[in-house]
């Protein structure tokens, strides 16, 4: 007999950080390292807020790296997680599409793995940028790594298609399938994954969507909220492949999947 899955408001991963650690590991702190490579070579502040900061494997990695950082999200089971596993950071609770943690309280801003993405509209976006422009110093970064809209024009290898992955923790088994399809309406890439354990419990439905946004409308947002944008390019990043090192310099194309951006706050709020 076939369960049905069941539909769920939580998301499996990040109500249990622990699983999404497993399934995404980060053993070199490679998207920390990115960040961190960043912020360098422009000359960043030591103040550092990691907006949608997850585990706070990122924060914690800059951290070490001698920054005053500020790891902030939305999941409460996720900043248990980061105060617990991941300390160092000063740990908040805040809503990426709209916050304040103090104005000219940051040097840089640090956004990655798409979270910026649960923006869908432009009055979240332009909410987001705002936030970040009242919380950053003059001249302050913004550093932010994202899936690339312009990958989906004409594109459907990543579409239509589910897809299988899963893995193992503390003997039970995860599998996943998963399916992307794009709203071009909303200008949303919509995500359904059904997940199965072998420990009996019932199969869960779950849902979630990211903006497609284009390179050009990155620029353009991101200037009329005062931001200069100083990269814009699809890698080398942490998600790509081949992944960045250290002593690689950004590319010059928008083409793939993963966009990356630095921008610098160029006027006061």
């Amino acid at each position: 007999m076939t369960s049905t899955p069941t539909a769920s408001a939580h998301n499996l991963l990040t109500d249990n950080p622990e699983l999404y650690e497993t399934r995404f590991p980060d053993p070199d702190r490679l998207a920390g390292r990115w960040a961190e490579d960043c912020l360098r070579r422009h000359a960043a502040g030591p103040r550092v807020l990691d907006m949608g900061c997850g585990t706070g494997r990122d924060a914690a990695h800059l951290h070490r790296a001698g920054r005053t950082v500020t790891g902030a999200d939305l999941s409460p089971a996720m900043l248990a997680h980061a105060r617990t596993h991941h300390p160092g950071p000063d740990y908040v609770h805040a809503d990426l599409r709209g916050f304040d943690l103090g104005r000219d309280a940051f040097d840089a801003v640090v956004c990655l793995d798409s979270a910026l993405l649960y923006c869908h509209t432009n009055d979240q976006l332009d909410a987001f940028l705002s936030s970040c422009r009242r919380a950053l110093a003059p001249g302050g970064l913004l550093v932010a790594e994202m899936r690339n809209g312009a990958y989906f024009l004409g594109r459907t290898d990543l579409l239509d298609t589910p897809r299988a992955d899963g893995f193992v923790r503390q003997g039970t088994a995860y599998r996943s399938t998963t399916t992307l399809t794009v709203d071009r309406t909303a200008q949303l890439l919509r995500r359904t994954r059904v997940w199965t354990a072998d420990d009996g419990t019932e199969p869960v439905e779950q849902r979630s969507a990211w903006r497609l946004l284009f390179p050009l409308e990155a620029v353009h947002l991101l200037a009329a909220q005062g931001f200069e944008t100083l990269e814009l390019h699809d890698g080398p990043g942490p998600r790509t492949e081949p992944p960045w090192r250290e002593g690689l310099l950004p590319g010059r194309t928008t083409d793939a999947d993963r966009l990356h951006v630095v921008a610098r706050s160029t006027r006061p709020c």
